[in-house]
């Protein structure tokens, strides 16, 4: 769908799940996670930048994409320990982890969960902390979130997806995620890709990521990290910033609307987004 010099290969989880990935090049192994319901192939302009000079290995998460998509096992953790497999089965050592929305929780939990063993770096675009407006947080905590669902709005989406026969809820969610200013067959080809992961799955895997708060995880991240935003993003960037500074060693972007930043950032403006993270790989 996307022109993507890779390889297609895959990895058999603990739990015999098939989980296809892409990857391309050699060196410093780049690990690339993608969002709620997207692929692998969303990364394509990243992939085909650095894997000229690193290892890139982009996932299809379980349900999602190209992978199997068992009956169970749709919630962060467990797409977490996905994750870590992946890494110890390949015997990836001092891997760069990029994640995307909800492939950063997915980034948290494995961090939460098993420290930095492996981990040189991360990049985490465009997630809240906590996407639920939980009504026992404080003003403050309410902006450290970065909240983008009420507690009400978090199960009637799900029930939205589960019930979209017609794929209209799905095109609706999606498109929002872009600015009006980007191409509209990325947007289509984007939208096409959420359907690899089947609404049933989507919606039960929406509810588990949205009550996950992960506020308590960024003080403790001992390796460097570099969070990105977008000004025309639904995520706030201003908790994007938040983040940033509680990590001991993070740093922060935040993309203008007039620089493509939305949710999508390195989709519409992968020159700038693949610049900058190479700065701070560098």
């Amino acid at each position: 769908m996307f022109d993507i010099d890779a390889v297609r290969k895959t990895f058999t989880t603990s739990d015999g799940v098939k989980l296809s990935y892409l990857e391309a090049g050699k060196g410093q192994p780049f690990v690339m996670i993608p969002g709620w319901s997207q692929t692998a192939d969303q990364w394509h302009h990243q992939i085909n930048h650095f894997s000229k000079k690193y290892r890139v290995l982009a996932l299809d998460m379980r349900g999602h994409g190209e992978s199997e998509k068992p009956g169970h096992g749709y919630r962060i953790y467990r797409l977490s320990k996905d994750v870590k497999e992946f890494i110890e089965g390949l015997d990836l050592q001092n891997a760069i982890l990029m994640g995307h929305s909800m492939g950063c929780s997915v980034l948290w939990g494995l961090y939460d969960l098993y420290g930095a063993s492996r981990v040189s770096k991360f990049v985490f675009v465009d997630e809240p902390a906590y996407l639920s407006s939980n009504p026992t947080l404080s003003p403050e905590g309410l902006v450290q979130a970065g909240a983008i669902f009420t507690p009400e709005a978090a199960f009637s989406t799900a029930v939205a997806l589960a019930a979209d026969a017609d794929g209209s809820v799905t095109t609706g969610f999606v498109s929002g995620m872009f600015t009006p200013e980007c191409p509209k067959d990325i947007v289509q080809k984007s939208i096409a890709l959420n359907f690899k992961f089947p609404r049933d799955k989507a919606a039960q895997l929406v509810i588990d990521h949205v009550h996950n708060d992960w506020r308590d995880v960024m003080a403790r991240i001992t390796v460097p990290a570099l969070c990105i935003g977008g000004r025309a993003s639904f995520v706030p960037w201003t908790c994007v910033v938040w983040q940033a500074e509680q990590i001991p060693n993070g740093q922060h972007e935040i993309f203008e609307a007039n620089e493509g930043g939305s949710h999508f950032m390195f989709m519409e403006n992968p020159q700038k987004f693949n610049a900058r993270v190479e700065q701070f790989l560098n």
